[in-house]
């Protein structure tokens, strides 16, 4: 490594420098550099020059270059094929639609475990993956200009005060960082996003003033510090993100060439800006998902990968695996996955498939389907009507089912069913995926959840032994027997045939779901509370074995009347489950909880939480069309802190009401639900006749 170790003296130390450092012109830049430290100065000497900035936008110019170009992003992207990217702290993607401190806290820590992540990624690719990573990421707070590990910062009451997140050299003798030891910095604001690429907004003087004043005091200090460290110390990168959107703001410039008047100090700076640098601004691009996670493939994130890269060989110099040398290796990735996919040879015919592959001369990994060859339309075979006879293969051998009804809802396909051996009950069948789609739709991934997995998260609970009528009860899971001949080989597979292994799921009890009854307008006041109370009874059930739901929703729950004196309700859909910590809840603009959508997991009451805007909305509240994360938890902070949805279940009943008001006390929180004292104070409110007689042991 060429970068010498920061374990020296450099800006503020006491140590006696030489002569040229300290004369007159030595001790006016540092005292410059001590008295910059107001952006808003800076703003204010920069308004016009920022007017011609808006001039240029307007006649539709370009007012900045870009740090770089399309080709250069295009062969870091080929080199960085296989690195390892992970953020493990999530993006709060509502960030900026709540005041909350929890969210500012969550984001903070995101930020810093982003450059943490994508900084060591980097260093053990390019550099070494033997020496330890020499940076590290810290929050930087306005009141003193110094760092903080951002979970020390939050802890100890400076979350208003922290303006940006740095990448430094990590010095045991300076742990609150000094200036000179700063790579980047990235800046965390309200008004990126409209600058996303598509838009025709420019940049704000604010946030551009801003990035301009912290990148002129990473300049003056590595002007200043005796550190040899920075084989460039001209050029800096300032990264501004949102909660979704950042960009890249590179400031180019000899800063020798600024007029070093202590008096005026932002005038000095602000001609120095518009007479002596260079600057280059990055279009902004989506880096984080509305589940929080960096798309660390795409462009946005690659251009702030590209910027920290640049970085850190101003510290450690040219890397040891360049960039031209792993992106050369894209070849030699491409021709293995050619021979992995069968393409690398010349045209040849594919005997045993219904698929000829035909290698085309314009480019080596395009190939040809030829439709002629598809011998079977594997969605008409599949389709099931009325009075047809499935027969399924399991571990107690074969099971034989006529289909009684088909439901269709705006998702998905299921039936009601009867057992060919016991005609006379109902049971509701689920018909999976084929197990050859590579690539499935979006709706077989749905089909996948209510099938595979939820004959997987079912088969959990009769293991561990998990008995609730308000649970479903698993009867039969297998393969399809289709008719004719299977050829399917010794070896294990499936023939060609389009119903050869693909799965089926029999559960029990059969109902109409709480969105049925609530369309039909059968969801009365009495219903509502036995619902509440039965959902809770699920749910206490499976919590004792460690499962969450993750998916409540009017489609999840069905009454049950069939058969019994008293209706009650099934708490069914148990593909989402929570099983384990790295499972992931379904994502329900309306019904996840807001845990949820913030972090992609669940929290001890976002089970209850679900349950209480599903029967906020069957008892008759209003639900608003939604179309992003941030507008629905913007709608929950509204809801919440008005108590609109503790009034509406207040006047369905002063129970629900309560219960409401104890699960908005535990969102977020870890404190778990107290199931059996709402159970008790539920079960008093239910109306039936004989009351009590029909409460199962299980409450």
């Amino acid at each position: 490594m060429q970068g010498r170790s920061p374990d020296q003296e450099s800006i503020g130390s006491g140590t006696k420098r030489s002569s040229v450092s300290s004369g007159g012109r030595s001790r006016n830049r540092k005292e410059f550099f001590y008295k910059f430290v107001d952006s808003d100065g800076l703003n204010e000497k920069l308004v016009h020059w920022f007017e011609s900035v808006t001039e240029k936008y307007t006649l539709k110019q370009q007012a900045f270059d870009v740090p770089f170009e399309l080709i250069e992003l295009q062969k870091f992207d080929y080199a960085l094929e296989g690195i390892s990217f992970q953020q493990l702290t999530r993006m709060p993607n509502a960030v900026h639609a709540s005041t909350s401190e929890a969210v500012e806290a969550t984001a903070c820590l995101a930020i810093e475990d982003f450059l943490h992540a994508g900084i060591k990624g980097l260093w053990e690719a390019f550099w070494s993956q033997d020496e330890p990573m020499p940076f590290s990421a810290a929050c930087l707070y306005n009141a003193n200009m110094k760092f903080y590990q951002a979970e020390n910062a939050i802890a100890n009451g400076r979350l208003g005060g922290l303006c940006g997140t740095g990448i430094l050299l990590n010095n045991s003798r300076h742990p609150h960082g000094k200036w000179d030891h700063l790579l980047e910095l990235t800046l965390l604001r309200t008004d990126i996003r409209g600058l996303a690429v598509g838009s025709d907004c420019q940049p704000s003087l604010p946030v551009l003033g801003e990035a301009l004043f912290y990148a002129i005091r990473m300049l003056l200090a590595r002007s200043l510090s005796r550190l040899s460290f920075f084989p460039d110390p001209s050029t800096v990168f300032v990264l501004l993100v949102d909660s979704q959107y950042g960009g890249v703001v590179k400031v180019e410039g000899d800063v020798s060439k600024l007029n070093f008047d202590v008096n005026n100090v932002y005038e000095c700076a602000a001609e120095w800006v518009q007479n002596h640098s260079r600057i280059s601004v990055s279009p902004i691009y989506r880096i984080w998902n509305k589940l929080g996670n960096a798309n660390w493939g795409d462009i946005g994130a690659l251009q702030v990968l590209f910027a920290t890269f640049h970085c850190i060989m101003q510290y450690a110099g040219m890397p040891k695996h360049s960039v031209e040398d792993l992106a050369a290796d894209h070849s030699s990735r491409l021709q293995t996955r050619r021979i992995e996919r069968q393409l690398g040879d010349t045209t040849r015919v594919n005997g045993n498939g219904p698929f000829q592959y035909q290698q085309r001369s314009v480019s080596p990994e395009i190939v040809e389907v030829q439709d002629d060859y598809v011998k079977v339309d594997s969605k008409e075979s599949m389709k099931l009507e009325e009075g047809s006879m499935l027969w399924l293969e399991d571990s107690d051998g074969q099971k034989g089912y006529q289909i009684q009804e088909v439901i269709k809802t705006g998702e998905l396909t299921y039936y009601i069913a009867s057992y060919v051996e016991d005609p006379g009950t109902d049971l509701f069948l689920y018909v999976g995926s084929h197990p050859s789609q590579q690539e499935p739709a979006w709706e077989d991934m749905n089909l996948w959840y209510q099938v595979q997995r939820q004959t997987k998260v079912l088969t959990i609970m009769k293991q561990k032994g998990l008995s609730s009528k308000y649970l479903p009860q698993l009867i039969a899971f297998g393969r399809i027997i289709h008719p004719g001949h299977c050829r399917r080989p010794s070896s294990g597979g499936n023939c060609d045939h389009p119903w050869c292994g693909t799965p089926v799921l029999v559960i029990s009890p059969i109902g109409e779901t709480v969105a049925e009854m609530v369309e039909a307008g059968r969801f009365g006041s009495d219903d509502a509370i036995k619902c509440c109370h039965d959902c809770l009874s699920a749910l206490s059930t499976a919590t004792s074995a460690g499962l969450r739901h993750g998916d409540i929703r009017p489609e999840n729950v069905i009454c049950v009347r069939s058969g019994v004196r008293q209706p009650y309700f099934v708490l069914i859909g148990w593909g989402h489950a929570i099983l384990e910590d790295r499972d992931r809840p379904a994502m329900n603009l309306h019904f996840s909880s807001t845990y949820a959508l913030q972090e992609g997991k669940l929290c001890s009451a976002s089970d209850a939480e679900s349950l209480v805007y599903m029967l906020y909305y069957s008892c008759g509240g209003v639900l608003p069309d939604l179309d992003s994360v941030e507008g629905a938890l913007q709608w929950r902070e509204t809801s919440w802190s008005r108590r609109s949805i503790q009034q509406k279940l207040g006047d369905i009943s002063t129970v629900l009401k309560a219960f409401a008001d104890y699960v908005d006390s535990l969102c977020g929180t870890p404190y778990p639900i107290n199931y059996d004292i709402w159970l008790r104070r539920l079960r008093r409110n239910i109306h039936e006749d004989d009351h009590g007689k029909e409460i199962d042991s299980t409450c």
